[in-house]
């Protein structure tokens, strides 16, 4: 496995981790994404070891809490070998302060979160959201004071806008704040809004990317094809989150996938994944498996990397035209170099 700092900070994480999603199973929208059980899910955790991969990353509202709860039991025993990522900002239950980055919501959901870990200390932490209801000043301080008690180490962002992650690293920076290093970011052959404004800011602020389905909500597992229905487990097929995607332009990644596939021997998702380990700001890409095999398949990703030319291949493929002022910046290269 190879090791990448997060970010410009000293801590060294693996270039793929594992999503705990699966993890539970609860709800409408988790049950499609799996229902991994306490022992299932040491098995993986056994894997991702042996594999050298030690970031597990979760979140409160991944099945209401049990995600964390099986994956606390599934490191039991065994926390020093194990980088613990986890989140929180979305609702979790009914009661008026439990959702935003409040500083009561934010220290009460860092407590239950190492309760239902089964540890003292988080190793990152990451807001699920912007909670624009809460001054910046209040969410850094908070957490600030949480990284100095020594219940969480690093800090990081989930689905930020750029001004949202910039206002708030100049906060942290004004105050001397623990600030963001990390960036837990949807990016994906099919979704490369990150390039335009994230990625840039992440390459000047020194935020490294964490991204999360990589395989565009499961369109890039080779399963999905043209005129064929959606397969009976795609979460595509019972929930309508996720990202939009114009059928024929993922076709066209699709395609790309398979000739590049049939010259190196290597599967659809491991070549979607591999691309994304070669794009600037990318510290870790997390994956997920709902079993044993799936879990192997995308540790196939690593150890091996597409040539320049299989990656303009996917770029051609995968390329759109920027929303404004993007577009136009790429008229002024010279002065406005893009970041790949």
């Amino acid at each position: 496995m190879e090791y990448r700092n997060l970010g410009k900070s000293g801590l060294k994480v693996p270039a793929l981790s594992f999503g705990t999603g699966t993890f539970g199973g609860q709800g409408p929208l988790f049950a499609t994404w799996g229902n991994t059980d306490a022992a299932e899910a040491r098995r993986l955790v056994d894997i991702c070891l042996d594999a050298g991969l030690n970031l597990f990353d979760s979140a409160d509202i991944y099945s209401g809490g049990a995600a964390e709860s099986i994956l606390g039991a599934a490191i039991k025993g065994r926390r020093d070998q194990v980088l613990i990522s986890t989140k929180a900002t979305f609702r979790f239950d009914d009661g008026p302060n439990s959702v935003g980055s409040s500083r009561f919501h934010l220290i009460n959901a860092v407590d239950a979160a190492l309760k239902r870990l089964g540890t003292d200390y988080i190793d990152l932490f990451q807001l699920h959201g912007f909670d624009a209801k809460t001054p910046v000043e209040e969410t850094l301080s908070t957490l600030d004071d949480l990284v100095r008690a020594g219940k969480i180490r690093y800090l990081g962002v989930s689905n930020f806008s750029g001004w949202h992650l910039m206002k708030s690293l100049a906060a942290a920076e004004r105050h001397g704040w623990s600030r963001y290093v990390a960036n837990q970011t949807y990016y994906s052959l099919i979704g490369r809004d990150y390039e335009e404004e994230l990625m840039p800011l992440g390459l000047d602020q020194g935020v490294g990317a964490v991204v999360w389905s990589p395989l565009g909500w499961g369109r890039l597992t080779g399963k999905i094809r043209r005129g064929q229905p959606l397969p009976e487990t795609s979460r595509l097929r019972d929930n309508e989150f996720g990202p939009p995607v114009d059928d024929e332009r993922l076709f066209k990644v699709v395609d790309a996938l398979d000739a590049i596939a049939a010259e190196t021997g290597k599967s659809i998702p491991q070549i979607a994944l591999n691309w994304l380990l070669q794009r600037p700001t990318v510290s870790s890409v997390v994956i997920g498996a709902r079993n044993e095999e799936q879990l192997r398949q995308n540790l196939g990703a690593v150890g091996w990397a597409l040539t320049g030319e299989q990656v303009k291949t996917l770029d051609d493929a995968s390329t759109t035209t920027p929303p404004y002022p993007y577009w136009h910046q790429r008229g002024f290269a010279e002065r406005n170099p893009s970041p790949v």
